[in-house]
């Protein structure tokens, strides 16, 4: 048995020759407590839906990832995070859930109540059982300054410390063959809505950034050496300076289909490791048409989180929808392998369990949690077989 959220996660986490379990009609917010700032939802409920809500309390999230649609339970079971070397991922900030076990039973779990079940389940894989509700700590609504602009990689790998340091949230995008990036800094502020109205965001987000986009990445699928012409052709929309509703400034439309890996690397290795990669791109003749994002957390002591015990620096590669991956992929594992790195849970990976156990300090403690949550292994599937191990 295995449940599916809104089916963003790259790997065959959710997949089974047995039952699937959809929870599109199980996603409501049962309680808000405005004193704790807390508020207790259904698993199946999307980020979207849940920010919308929060927002009519008066609250928010205080990180979030790029991507709206995602449901909060798949979310959180594959570690999924934001940027912001201050604060974590969005599975640390669960403070409650109930899991619904192999034997039926509906087991409650917090810090205080079965801690090592609750220090598992925050990022499960879907491994351990259901996620039925899950309670988390929220911040009140606020509002960040965004600043986007292009910027010179050497640059930005010089003083990557002062920008990531410096700004509540940092990330950037790296443009392959180019020596450009693409930077974003989020800051809250107490100033009021203001700097892109509605047919500027359409145009930057929608029509430069997914249309034009998707399009050049359609051309360049058959034709590899008309991608950079066309990509130059496309109008530039320079610097954005913009304050917004966090939830809306944190998530951005995303039209064009692709293949993602991710590796959370520890902070410091990231300029050098970003530098191979950049070398190995130039040097292999591989035509790669998508942006590298990399982004930013805390470390937190969440067992499976890829961030537990260390600041870390996320660097993701893809490739356009259609067009081969793997070399690319596997050379990218491979300078990260050289620093521990560990695989986002829903990006395409190609560890296994034998390669996996050594980068997480509570592996075998989260091992006993699923060998006691789920001993014959009904929530079992050929992806948690490679990365687990057989129940």
């Amino acid at each position: 048995m295995k449940v599916v959220g809104s089916g963003h996660s790259f790997t065959d986490a959710a997949c089974t020759d047995g039952s699937l379990v959809v929870l599109d009609r199980y996603g409501q917010v049962l309680s808000v407590d405005r004193a704790q700032a807390q508020a207790t939802v259904q698993a199946g409920i999307t980020i979207a839906d849940l920010n919308r809500a929060l927002a009519a309390e008066g609250l928010a999230l205080e990180n979030l990832g790029d991507i709206a649609y995602q449901t909060i339970s798949g979310a959180v079971s594959t570690s999924t995070h934001g940027t912001g070397v201050k604060l974590g991922g969005i599975a640390q900030q669960i403070v409650g859930l109930e899991l619904v076990t192999a034997d039926g039973s509906v087991r409650s779990c917090s810090r205080t109540e079965d801690p090592d079940l609750f220090d598992a389940a925050r990022v499960g894989v879907g491994a351990l059982g259901i996620l039925s509700t899950i309670t988390l700590q929220c911040v009140p609504a606020f509002r960040l300054h965004a600043v986007e602009e292009p910027m010179k990689l050497d640059h930005v790998l010089e003083h990557l410390d002062e920008y990531v340091d410096g700004n509540e949230h940092f990330e950037f995008f790296y443009v392959p063959h180019t020596r450009s990036v693409l930077t974003k800094r989020n800051n809250r502020t107490d100033a009021p809505v203001d700097g892109m109205p509605r047919w500027r965001e359409w145009y930057e987000k929608v029509l430069i950034d997914n249309v034009g986009f998707g399009f050049a990445q359609r051309v360049g699928r058959v034709r590899p050496q008309w991608y950079r012409p066309i990509m130059r052709r496309l109008p530039s929309t320079g610097r954005s300076d913009y304050v917004k509703p966090s939830y809306s400034t944190f998530a951005s439309p995303r039209f064009v289909h692709f293949y993602e890996m991710e590796y959370s690397v520890p902070r410091a290795a990231c300029a050098e490791l970003l530098r191979e990669v950049k070398a190995w791109i130039d040097a292999s003749g591989e035509q790669i048409t998508f942006p590298i994002e990399v982004r930013f957390t805390a470390g937190d002591d969440v067992w499976l989180s890829t961030a537990q015990g260390r600041e870390s620096c996320y660097i993701a590669v893809h490739v356009y929808r259609g067009r081969p991956y793997e070399r690319y992929f596997r050379a990218v594992e491979a300078i990260m392998n050289q620093v521990g790195g560990r695989p986002h849970w829903g990006k395409l990976h190609f560890q296994t369990a034998d390669t996996l156990r050594p980068r997480y300090e509570r592996w075998d403690d989260w091992q006993a949690v699923r060998r006691r949550v789920d001993p014959g292994g009904r929530f079992a599937n050929a992806y948690t077989d490679r990365v687990f191990g057989p129940a």
